[in-house]
């Protein structure tokens, strides 16, 4: 009946790290719509007008700076994460990987395996929490995709996998490397978004009503970003054998002056480096692959700002990657789908 097909989806990064390739990169991403969801005109005048113009050029110094001899590190990891996962999975399914922007596109890749005859889909954005602009846009490129097509094979979506065991002992695998005593607190890193897309995913009207709504997940507020991140951080920590007050979660890569998901992790650097901390563990469970937001981010850039405020170190622990127990984990996860 044909091998089952197994699409992996990041989010993307420049080609190359040039002003140009970065260029295309931030227009192509940020003029989705499920990214800055304001109105057509407004996003198109903000993105080719500002953002894409004046960021272009230090955000490539910044990915010169990631950038290494076989090239972007997520498209790297991608790769290794697809090879390893396709020895895994046997000749029965299929495997390929795909960018939601740049290359490899979700529609050059997708056609190609839709060429060679797979019986059924299986769609999995590399996006442990669900977003709309993360795991909601990929739904809609796929689908936006198929709708040309005439014989759709059965599809299949891998929606989250915030707190799947597996996903969560891949991480502690990782964190091995780390001997927790050595730290004075652990900090959960998430990537931030603005709240008002939290709101827009709430159909329950649930979102914002209370201080500490996130903290708890339940079947009102199961599709929250926040909701996810935390019930990550307490997986994580029950793991670890952490207690209240040995570690925080926060939220990092804000733009713009509009209110995004507290508490920023600048502000969590400054309280850990005005209670004394000296050295920060961090985790970034919100990427299975090391990217800008993790090597340069906090690596470089948390990392100074916490030696300014008179911290000594912040010490990163490596995304998934290619790791062997993420490569299992990832196939429990696909054949539970």
């Amino acid at each position: 009946m044909g091998k089952k097909g197994v699409l992996l989806v990041n989010l993307g990064t420049p080609d190359e790290p040039t002003r140009g390739a970065v260029y295309r990169y931030l227009k192509e991403f940020l003029l989705d719509p499920r990214v800055i969801d304001i109105p057509t005109v407004q996003r198109n005048l903000l993105v080719r007008g500002f953002i894409a113009p004046f960021r272009s050029k230090p955000a490539s110094k910044l990915y010169q700076e990631l950038w290494t001899e076989a090239g972007s590190p997520l498209k790297v990891y991608g790769y290794e994460l697809k090879e390893k996962l396709q020895k895994e999975m046997g000749d029965e399914y299929l495997v390929d990987l795909a960018m939601r922007y740049q290359s490899p596109s979700v529609e050059s890749v997708l056609t190609n395996m839709l060429a060679q005859n797979v019986s059924e889909l299986i769609i999995v954005p590399l996006f442990p929490h669900y977003a709309s602009a993360s795991t909601g846009s990929v739904y809609e490129e796929v689908m936006r995709i198929l709708a040309k097509v005439q014989g759709i094979p059965k599809l299949r979506f891998i929606n989250s996998f915030y707190d799947h065991p597996d996903f969560i002992a891949s991480i502690m695998e990782r964190a091995k490397v780390h001997k927790l005593e050595d730290y004075d607190h652990v900090l959960f890193s998430y990537h931030g978004l603005p709240v008002r897309q939290l709101v827009k995913t709430d159909l329950g009207n649930h979102c914002n009503k209370a201080k500490d709504c996130c903290l708890t997940i339940s079947d009102r507020n199961q599709h929250c970003y926040s909701a996810q991140c935390h019930a990550t951080t307490k997986a994580l920590v029950k793991e670890m054998g952490l207690v209240e007050g040995q570690y925080s979660t926060c939220f990092q890569s804000r733009l713009g002056k509009e209110p995004w998901v507290e508490p920023y992790t600048t502000d969590v650097l400054q309280q850990r480096a005005d209670a004394g901390n000296k050295r920060l563990l961090v985790f970034c469970p919100a990427f299975v692959s090391d990217c800008l937001e993790t090597t340069i981010e906090v690596s470089v850039e948390y990392k100074e700002d916490f030696e300014k405020m008179g911290g000594e170190h912040v010490q990163l622990v490596d995304s998934l990657n290619g790791d062997p127990r993420w490569v299992t984990g990832l196939k429990n996860i696909i054949l539970e789908a």
